[in-house]
């Protein structure tokens, strides 16, 4: 069996502390510091990894600069040929790498060991787009706009930004770390990776399977440390060309203060779930349970509020808690489906939600029940527009019902909050499921069935506070990427075959 750690990934610890990555080599920071990562089960220290200084995110920046001027050069198939290369041995080193997701955020084990497979595939994929999208110009003729005779012959192409930093949240460490490195590297851009405190060592593990792919020196980076000595100072440093970013408000702090950077942001969301009379609803009250309670509802895309309409109401709450029931509470190891969550002040964040809807009258289809950062998975009905619940991200398993009586009230709640990323509405008349997605304002709707990120090609954005820009293999490639153009002036007005 094999273990974090150990094997090919020996060299990735250093004693008790793993190592970062720069320059093509797995070093030990000169602060002589490190910083801990609490199993969210335990609640005890699980890892270490290297409490960076910045000189040496100065050294990296240095690195990356060069190696990113020799990548440009590669030949795209190139390129393409270690990616794939990079998909086949993260896949083939699934094991460990979901050992370090259980025990690091919490993740179910199969769902650990999918999300590994997941980011290979994607990876693969973004290799392929990429040839593709990179090895296609345009070709602009002058006569086209008024005035101009055909004498100038417009060629534009894709040519990488430089420096991508890539920032993933805690919840999909490496998922959402591939889905910036495979964009970033194929468009010829080098890249620094700061991963999350909380899956910090899945994110080495996998950032190992890229240097054993074989990666030119500097390329590609990974700095761990504490955010209050690094961070900023990732963000603000005059070497990024470019920032993507997910996880919640810290990104708009970095919005705020990033400059003539382009910028990929997914911030969170207050996913809708809007259910019509008319809804299949046991088909409902099955994505409810996926959409709301699927890795204790610490997904951006979680379904995070249901509006359904007053006369099914009742029926649809009896078959979410039924479904409820059979869940299982505990450990990830043991697969369960609702694991704890993934600090004591998460926890603690939603506790406070949950005794703010208490106080003001909200109906509990379940005993509130917590122990340690496992919370028991809680519906709550009746909820109002008063209550924190209501508007509030708890990325927790609780999820608040409110009851509307026209589907113009559960349009207006949806489009009042400060977030748009997804929602979804069920419904078995199509046209009543589009003129809704159309007045929904939120980046993504999903008709009969609940949020979801996936599959990876699709277009995801969020409005609002939700981000800014799109991912998507494609768009991302577009986005980590700037457009050239060379203008040819011929010496007098050509037309072909004229």
């Amino acid at each position: 069996m094999a273990v974090a750690g150990t094997g090919v990934f020996a060299e990735i610890l250093d004693g008790e502390v793993y190592r970062y990555y720069a320059d093509g080599e797995w070093r030990v920071s000169t602060s002589g510091k490190s910083v801990a990562i609490v199993n969210p089960t335990t609640r005890q220290t699980q890892y270490r990894v290297q409490a960076c200084t910045q000189e040496e995110v100065n050294k990296v920046m240095e690195g990356a600069k060069v190696a990113q001027k020799a990548w440009a050069r590669t030949p795209l198939w190139k390129r393409a040929e270690l990616l794939h290369k990079a998909a086949a041995i993260l896949k083939e080193h699934k094991t460990p790498i979901a050992e370090c997701l259980v025990k690091e955020i919490a993740k179910p084990a199969k769902d650990a060991i999918s999300e590994v497979v997941r980011s290979g595939d994607l990876v693969s994929y973004t290799a392929e787009e990429g040839v593709r999208i990179l090895g296609e110009g345009k070709l602009l003729v002058s006569d086209s706009f008024p005035g101009n005779e055909r004498n100038k012959y417009c060629l534009s192409s894709k040519i990488p930004l430089g420096v991508v930093l890539a920032i993933p949240p805690f919840n999909y460490p490496v998922n959402l770390a591939v889905s910036k490195i495979g964009p970033a590297l194929i468009a010829g851009n080098a890249l620094i990776l700061k991963p999350p405190t909380q899956g910090a060592v899945a994110a080495l593990h996998m950032v190992h399977c890229f240097h054993l792919a074989g990666f030119p020196k500097g390329l590609i980076n990974c700095v761990t440390g504490k955010g209050s000595e690094i961070g900023d100072f990732l963000t603000l440093h005059p070497g990024v060309n470019c920032i993507s970013f997910t996880g919640g408000d810290t990104g708009i702090a970095i919005s705020k203060k990033a400059g003539m950077v382009p910028l990929q942001m997914e911030l969170g969301g207050k996913d809708a779930c809007i259910v019509l009379e008319d809804a299949d609803l046991d088909l409902v009250a099955a994505n409810i349970v996926k959409g709301g309670f699927s890795y204790s509802g610490q997904r951006c895309t979680a379904v995070k509020v249901v509006l359904i309409m007053e006369s099914v109401a009742d029926i649809v709450v009896e078959k979410v808690k039924a479904k409820l029931a059979k869940l299982t509470v505990g450990p990830p190891e043991a697969d369960s489906d609702i694991t704890p969550v993934v600090t004591e002040s998460s926890a603690n964040f939603i506790e406070g939600l949950v005794m703010d809807a208490k106080e003001k009258g909200a109906t509990f289809c379940q005993e509130y029940r917590r122990e340690g950062n496992l919370i028991w998975p809680l519906l709550l009905d009746h909820v109002r527009p008063d209550m924190r619940i209501a508007w509030e991200e708890p990325f927790g398993p609780v999820l608040p019902v409110i009851r509307i009586n026209s589907v113009e009230e559960g349009i207006h709640h949806c489009n009042a909050s400060n977030f748009g990323l997804q929602g979804c509405v069920f419904t078995k008349d199509i046209n009543k499921a589009i003129m809704i997605s159309d007045a929904m304002e939120t980046g993504t709707v999903q008709i009969n069935s609940a949020p979801a990120r996936g599959p990876d090609h699709f277009p995801f954005q969020g409005l609002k506070d939700s981000g800014i820009g799109s991912q998507g293999i494609i768009n991302s490639i577009n986005m980590m990427t700037k457009v050239k153009s060379t203008v040819i002036n011929l010496p007098s007005p050509s037309y072909t075959m004229g």
